[in-house]
């Protein structure tokens, strides 16, 4: 018989209030798989659990999100294994899925789940999102679409995907694509199938040693957090700026230096949705890609981060992991009809005999990594960058289309 193997890791799904009324991560795999009984699911798969962690996913390190990963291989190598589910805490659940669909090639689905409310809560959410997560990885239909996030009954991509409410049940969503589909009465149908890039090799999990941090642009902010990450020996940064991508000349004169230092900075965004367009100057996102930020389309900067600490893990050239970035954020977020097949390895139009793309010309030729002299970059007279459809990467989606840590 197929199974289904479910990896619980902790989270508030497996949490109940301890003595003084607070939530701790307490209940294992067993326990979580007692709350499937008479919820509606497929009779043909067996369903085994195993425990992986114990902890609310606030306190998990990138090391520890890789140790999560690594356990979701350990259980695909098992051919009787119809795919996975992750219980997770919500509150990083968007940067673990997302890492795990950085390194998936085999075509059975992993599904992450978690939930709002704690166990011992007599409306909780958890067992019914299990019910459907598990309905989910066992589903033929769902080969092929990498990791997944099923919450409150519906199916998103881990690209993309991002908890956008602190306490509902609706606790996730993709603001630039929409959900997949939608589990009904145990049943998962899907109305589009995401595109996914190449997946990395398993070097993108060596992240112990990998440090990239956020750095959240305001009304005044200045270079003194962007300098000391710099100096606590990051490897990479994510401006988390404002609107499409802006800063201010502080900000843009900070990244310049870090860019000629050999530091990686992705170019993300604090509004909910949209892209990252270079569309200002006089130090806004023009000026600030001309600094050498590489802008990261509609990935916010929490799975922004996940993506370049995975690169540089993977390659730790500065303008190698700057160009394969600003690949991996301008590939495509669109769904393809239900029922074709991605065509993931086709290369890209940027990519065909005697394209190029205008990034990474921009990356080789005018950015801070280069020897050739360049006019500051955050001046008044700086130049714009030169103007690219890569900049505006949509997200439309095509209609149909055990071994246990305790941290």
């Amino acid at each position: 018989m197929r199974r289904v193997v479910v990896l619980s890791t902790g989270g508030t799904i497996a949490s109940r209030p301890d003595s003084r009324g607070a939530a701790r991560a307490t209940d294992g795999a067993e326990a979580l798989l007692a709350g499937l009984s008479g919820l509606p699911g497929p009779a043909d798969v067996a369903v085994e659990g195993r425990d992986v962690a114990r902890v609310g996913s606030y306190l998990l390190t990138p090391g520890g999100m890789a140790g999560i990963v690594r356990e979701v291989h350990r259980a695909l190598d098992d051919p009787d294994v119809a795919g996975v589910v992750v219980t997770h805490g919500t509150d990083t659940l968007e940067e673990t899925a997302f890492l795990a669909d950085l390194v998936h090639r085999d075509p059975r689905p992993v599904v992450f789940t978690g939930a709002q409310r704690h166990a011992a809560n007599r409306d909780t959410d958890g067992p019914r999102n299990l019910a459907d997560a598990v309905a989910v990885a066992a589903s033929p239909q769902m080969a092929g679409c990498g990791v997944l996030i099923v919450f409150d009954g519906r199916i998103f991509a881990a690209r993309g995907a991002r908890k956008s409410h602190t306490l509902a049940p609706e606790a996730f969503s993709a603001p630039d694509s929409g959900p997949l589909g939608r589990v009904t009465q145990g049943v998962p149908r899907l109305s589009a199938r995401p595109v996914r890039p190449p997946a990395l090799g398993p070097s993108a999990l060596d992240l112990e040693a990998t440090r990239v941090d956020i750095v959240a642009c305001y009304p005044g902010s200045d270079a003194i957090a962007i300098d000391a990450f710099a100096a606590a020996g990051a490897r990479g940064l994510v401006l988390e700026a404002t609107g499409a991508g802006n800063a201010n000349h502080d900000v843009c004169a900070a990244i310049a230096r870090l860019t000629r230092a050999g530091i990686v900075v992705a170019l993300s965004s604090r509004v909910h949705a949209g892209p990252v367009a270079a569309l200002y100057g006089n130090g806004g996102g023009a000026d600030l890609v001309r600094a050498g930020a590489v802008p990261t389309g509609t990935l916010r900067a929490s799975q922004a981060r996940i993506l370049l600490a995975a690169l540089l893990a993977t390659d730790p050239d500065p303008i190698r992991a700057a160009s394969e970035l600003s690949r991996h954020a301008d590939f495509p977020d669109a769904g393809l009809p239900q029922g074709d097949v991605p065509h993931t390895d086709s290369p890209r139009p940027s990519d065909s005999p005697g394209s190029t793309s205008p990034r990474t010309d921009s990356l080789r030729s005018d950015s801070p990594h280069s020897e050739s002299p360049r006019t500051d970059p955050c001046g008044p007279d700086a130049a714009a960058p030169r103007p690219s459809g890569a900049g505006f990467p949509g997200r439309a989606t095509v209609p149909v289309r055990s071994t246990e840590r305790n941290e």
